[in-house]
């Protein structure tokens, strides 16, 4: 629950501050006075006992600031007790409050030179050693820390992209990380406070002496001896009362710095870390041959022997122990669950017994670790997270076939041998070879392959076939029929990281594009749309742009989305060459393209539809000028009429996936085109040169 601004919760933290400035100033009743020394004492203890429970240290992440607040009410109580000390300290050692009279009196034998000695080796453990030392270990964890802060930013990505985290747990890491650093930085500041404290207590020490000492002979007539007997053992008294709390946050300082993470509290790290049974055998010799030196007091080294070989039989005990066998619950027969049911993954391998080595782990998981890539290299082609595949055996394939299913439904199938290897004759092998081996067909590219024996390797390179793995074969053809439908694979969550991404650099872009006016359904299926006309969404920054400034004309679907095409029509075409690189373009006929444009509409979106000969015919035609081209020429791109794009591109992407199809609105005002062949009229005679604006082409087109 939220608090509001003025809820005692809220309030508490000033109030107590202010609490603490008026100890200070004001005078204290011993009584109260009493009671604070209570509570510091137990706030010493509760803070170190919080500091030993917590499993790591960013669990006790407020300790820097709770030890700046305990060690402000430590020297707001060190101020008042100077006060009540150097007022009554000559009636005696009831004057000064009962914690201060049993501190001087019961700890230090009322003898103040003990006391005195007692202190002062209280401040030299609590400066040069403990705090000292966790001061230095504070500033090299700091340093240590903000110096891998870049390196572990790079392992969070590197993970998200290769999809062993989601965006949601990228976020919360980078934020533990952020907060790591910033816990490091404060507790190499604040353990400062605890050294200057202990600087604070000899200096208030010193003052109470003296001015007790002073006062008691001048003020009230006492001797030295008397003066120096009441004050000063009032003086060791408070500062003992102070400092046992200083050296106890001390301590939980140390452990706060010194933890490495753990499941465990600081207790159950340390004993289990010193319960194996080889530690305290040794012990036990060595202190058993120690005790055997004549000079040595037997009579306590030979038990302590004893003990420890005691302990090393225990555990010796417990670990040669066998552990208990947990029987699985009983399952009811007649119980069915979800997951037994139902399939979550979007994405699913399937395939058959004789398929198991290649997700076996004593084989080193091959296929896991290929699949693990396709998910990289997909994610990375498509600008968004492809989620996660599942592996699963399925009794009904035949051994050695696998199954890719998207949604549940059959994407693609093939057939591959576990212990061979598919050597592809990919144009390129040596007429009359003598491989032998199980002819069949690539999966992916459907060139003509045998699988050969793995020793045969080298002799297949040498005949110039491409060699490749099973685990290979069957991620490549994953990577093929995935990259064919990268729309099938964003969702409302892809989305969502998406934006969760763009908001921590333009969060104002974010919020002029959804939730208002457009929700998360129905940015995703712009965004699918975008996907499935090929434009990819790895920088969102422009799309979003374009889309901002389109969902304030209209929010009509297919309008927003020829509006957004039209506005990157840059990227589209930067796609498939450079800016100034000639773009070879097909078009239409003027009264082919008309036909179309004017003929049969789908009652349901209004686009054109296309009568299914003359889409044969024109599919068959672009067909045929793409296989014509040679070898690494720039794919053409069909420039049409905006009404005629979508039904163009629909039927292109079934039987020639390569060529673009470009409504003139998307190609950009300076593009160099090449018109190579205008399909239903003739070719042109030359190249057209960069045009300055679309209307310009449709004029020139059109004629």
């Amino acid at each position: 629950m939220k608090l509001g601004i003025g809820s005692p919760a809220t309030l508490a933290l000033p109030a107590a501050i202010l609490s603490l400035i008026l100890l200070m100033i004001v005078p204290v009743p011993k009584a109260l006075l009493d009671v604070c020394f209570v509570i510091n004492i137990a706030l010493s203890v509760a803070v170190l006992m919080a500091a030993l429970n917590a499993e790591k240290p960013l669990d006790f992440s407020a300790f820097p600031s709770v030890l700046l607040f305990a060690t402000l009410f430590r020297l707001s109580l060190n101020v008042a007790s100077t006060r009540v000390v150097l007022v009554g300290g000559h009636e005696g050692g009831a004057a000064a409050g009962k914690v201060i009279e049993a501190f001087g009196e019961f700890l230090v034998g009322g003898n103040f030179a003990v006391g005195l000695f007692v202190f002062m080796i209280l401040v030299i453990i609590n400066m040069v050693v403990v705090t000292k030392g966790a001061g230095r270990v504070s500033e090299v964890s700091a340093r240590f820390t903000l110096d891998a802060l870049p390196g572990k930013q790079m392992a969070i990505d590197a993970d998200l992209a290769a999809g062993l985290m989601t965006a949601e747990e990228a976020k919360a890491r980078r934020k533990e990380v952020a907060t790591e650093a910033d816990f490091y930085g404060a507790m190499d500041g604040s353990s400062k406070f605890v050294k200057g404290d202990a600087v604070a207590a000899l200096l208030i020490l010193a003052v109470n002496i003296i001015a007790g000492f002073v006062l008691g002979m001048v003020s009230h007539g006492l001797t030295a001896g008397e003066a120096a007997q009441r004050y000063i053992t009032l003086a060791v008294g408070d500062a003992l009362v102070a400092q046992v709390p200083g050296l106890l946050l001390s301590i939980a300082a140390a452990a706060i710095v010194t933890r490495v993470s753990d499941s465990r509290d600081l207790a159950g790290q340390i004993g289990g870390q010193f319960a194996s049974p080889s530690t305290w055998l040794p012990v036990a010799v060595i202190l058993f041959a120690i005790g055997c030196i004549p000079a040595m007091p037997q009579s306590v080294f030979i038990p302590a022997a004893g003990g420890a070989f005691m302990l090393y039989r225990k555990l010796k005990a417990k670990a040669d122990r066998p552990l208990p066998v947990v029987e699985p619950p009983a399952v009811e027969p007649g119980r069915i669950t979800l997951d037994e049911v139902s399939d979550h993954t979007l994405v699913t391998l399937e395939f058959g017994y004789g398929l198991v080595p290649l997700v076996d782990d004593k084989r080193g998981s091959p296929l896991v670790a290929r699949i693990t890539g396709v998910r990289k290299q997909l994610s990375q082609s498509f600008g968004f997270v492809v989620p996660q595949f599942r592996l699963r055996d399925a009794l009904e394939l035949p051994p050695h076939e696998y199954r890719v299913m998207l949604g549940g439904v059959p994407l693609g199938s093939a057939t591959v041998r576990s212990d061979k290897v598919l050597a592809i004759d990919a144009g390129e092998v040596r007429e009359g070879h003598q491989l032998t081996g199980e002819a069949t067909i690539d999966p992916s590219f459907g060139c003509p392959a045998l699988w050969i024996e793995a020793s045969l390797r080298d002799t297949a390179v040498a005949e110039g076939f491409l060699t490749v793995d099973p685990s290979t074969v069957i991620a490549t053809h994953l990577n093929q029929l995935l990259g064919a439908c990268p729309q099938a694979l964003l969702g409302p969550d892809e989305v969502r990281a998406i934006l969760d991404g763009v908001k921590e650099r333009a969060a104002g872009l974010v919020e002029t594009v959804t939730p208002s006016p457009l929700s998360l359904a129905a940015l995703t299926r712009v965004l699918r749309n975008l996907l499935e006309d090929g434009v990819p969404i790895g920088h969102p920054l422009p799309i979003l742009s374009s889309l901002s400034q389109a969902v304030q004309v209209t929010l009509e679907h297919d309008r927003l989305i020829d509006m957004v095409r039209a506005d990157l029509g840059s990227l589209i075409v930067g796609r498939i060459c450079g800016p100034h690189e000639r773009l070879p373009v097909l078009t239409l006929d003027a009264g082919l393209e008309q036909m179309i444009v004017q003929g049969l509409q789908d009652p349901v979106t209004g686009q054109p539809v296309i009568e299914p000969d003359l889409a044969r015919g024109i599919g068959e035609r672009v067909a045929a000028i793409i296989a014509e081209r040679p070898a690494g020429a720039i794919p053409p791109a069909l420039i049409v009429q905006p009404r005629a794009r979508r039904a163009l591109a629909a039927l292109l992407r079934q039987r020639a996936p390569v060529c673009t199809v470009l409504s003139i609105n998307e190609l950009p005002p300076a593009q160099p085109i090449e018109v190579i062949e205008v399909i239903g009229g003739e070719q042109p005679a030359a190249p057209i040169p960069a045009l300055p604006n679309p209307e310009t082409l449709t004029e020139e087109l059109a004629a």
